[in-house]
């Protein structure tokens, strides 16, 4: 008979428990995973060199960025979280959504022309050819501190669900799970970087899509439904509610729709992980066509987790289920303790191609970000290849160490509270990145450098203190996702205080 393990969080009940596969056949599932994605490794990193590695030597097929990068876009966190959304707040995420493909259009038409055009390897170096060397580095500290937190929190929330249903069981500490999980990423991205991410991203988001239809035909054949006759049951439980109107909440239609286009332009537009698959396309015009389709399926992706979200919550009072204390927790109960291993094995390998984008492209694009542009590996001519090849696999190395040590602190916390907290603080660090971007782009006026580090340091320092207090302060007004705009702004406004329109500078944006 197969064994029942505990996923923390949850409250079962003895209608709630029910037998779930074998620990023992989702490890064998995981190793078969990994081993294909080795296979596609092999295949594509051969005689990789170091353009391989940082912009895929420009040959990647945009329609298959444009596909792999659904699986990054869409994080562990996103697997299930967006269902778990549903319960509370309806579909008002779409709003959000929407604002999407405006981000994604503003990137198409006004970031890609200017860093193909100037070459970039790494985007940050418009900020030293714009401004100065100080803002070059502070917008690529920004980067590495948002995306190492950001990666670090992705990966623990998925390495702790496989540690508790595939690894405990067998008596695997929890830092032998993080360690084999980030092996594994390494073994297969050192060589290879983006050359090998490109391909290795449509495969995970063929297993992450699977999943959940997967998971949708199960439930509505279960409760033997059409989907005419599931989206009713929807509406009637009042999830399918796509629209608020309260200005005060942070889901407001406004508020999602903006935070959406600048969310987007921030954690797409101004993110080395994302904008390093995109700039490894034959030619900008790709890389357009890439972006813009991959948006509109976005779209269609998205409203999929949401009706999966509805779908679940409905499942669950049916069946008379106890819902778990956290919404994020309700997917993989329902697939691992409800469902049968079938679903559960397919769920393990969703969770798994929604944990790798996350944490492959996160350290390829760090390794880049600090070989370009703290190192200046591209600049120094009195290394060999060799030589740059042996320090960008070091700095690879020093990542990967990093973030296995963040993610064992976030285990050490065992504190929910906190660990939001970290993670939305991660996000304030994008708004000085929006600001130095749009000043660079809207004006001409000069910024005296060395100020730089030290505006983008208070614009989110200012911000947290608004967040904070700001339902006392605006009558109840409580800040969303909007805060990044207000961040953007703030640190806009500090860059233009220390500017100068007499002073000469290089035009880079014509």
């Amino acid at each position: 008979m197969a064994k029942l393990y505990a996923f923390p969080g949850l409250t079962h009940s003895s209608t709630t428990i029910f037998a779930c596969m074998n620990a023992t056949h989702l490890l064998l599932v995981v190793a078969a995973y990994s081993g294909l994605l080795f296979l596609i490794t092999w295949l594509t990193a051969r005689k990789a060199d170091n353009a391989a590695f940082f912009k895929g030597n420009n040959t990647s097929p945009w329609a298959i960025v444009a596909y792999g990068m659904i699986g990054a876009s869409l994080s562990g966190v996103t697997f299930m979280s967006v269902p778990g959304w549903v319960g509370a707040k309806g579909f008002t995420y779409l709003m959000m959504v929407f604002g999407y493909l405006a981000g994604y259009a503003f990137i198409a038409t006004v970031l890609l022309p200017l860093y193909y055009r100037l070459n970039l390897t790494s985007i940050y170096t418009y900020l030293e050819q714009r401004f100065g060397d100080a803002s070059y580095k502070t917008g690529a500290f920004f980067f590495i501190l948002s995306r190492t937190i950001g990666a670090s929190f992705r990966m623990f929330l998925v390495v702790n669900v496989l540690h508790t249903f595939v690894l405990s069981p067998m008596g695997v500490p929890f830092w032998i799970s993080v360690l084999v999980f980030m092996t594994l990423i390494l073994l297969y991205t050192y060589e290879g970087g983006i050359k090998t991410i490109i391909w290795t991203d449509t495969l995970q988001t063929t297993f992450m899509l699977l999943s959940v239809v997967l998971v949708v035909f199960t439930i509505k054949d279960d409760l033997g439904e059409t989907f005419s006759g599931l989206w009713h049951r929807l509406s009637d439980a009042g999830y399918t509610r796509m629209v608020e109107t309260d200005w005060k909440s942070p889901q407001h239609l406004v508020k999602q729709f903006f935070s959406g286009m600048f969310i987007t332009i921030v954690m797409t537009g101004l993110d080395q992980e994302m904008m390093q698959k995109n700039l490894s396309c034959r030619s900008l015009r790709d890389a357009q066509k890439n972006m813009l389709s991959f948006s509109l399926v976005l779209v269609v992706v998205n409203f999929m987790f949401l009706f999966l979200g509805g779908l679940l919550y409905v499942f669950a009072q049916s069946k008379g289920l106890t819902m778990p204390a956290k919404s994020d927790n309700l997917f993989p109960m329902i697939a691992l303790q409800v469902l049968g291993p079938v679903t559960g094995l397919v769920f393990i390998i969703g969770l798994v191609s929604a944990a790798y984008p996350s944490a492959d492209g996160a350290i390829t694009s760090l390794t880049t970000s600090v070989c370009f542009d703290f190192m200046g590996l591209q600049k120094r001519s009195d290394l060999s290849e060799q030589q740059k090849r042996s320090r960008r696999v070091g700095v690879h190395l020093g990542f990967a160490a990093l973030l296995l040590c963040v993610i064992l602190a976030f285990r050490g916390l065992n504190n929910d509270a906190i660990i939001e907290k970290l993670f939305k603080a991660a996000g304030f660090t994008y708004g000085p990145l929006l600001g130095l971007y749009a000043f660079g782009l809207m004006s001409k006026r000069s910024v005296r450098d060395r100020m730089v580090p030290w505006v983008a340091v208070a614009a989110p320092v200012l911000c947290y203190v608004l967040n904070e207090n700001s339902a006392r302060w605006f009558g109840g007004y409580t800040f969303g996702f909007e805060i990044l705009m207000v961040n953007g702004l703030l640190t806009l406004l500090g860059l233009w205080l220390f500017s100068d329109s007499g002073r000469k500078v290089a035009t880079v944006n014509s």
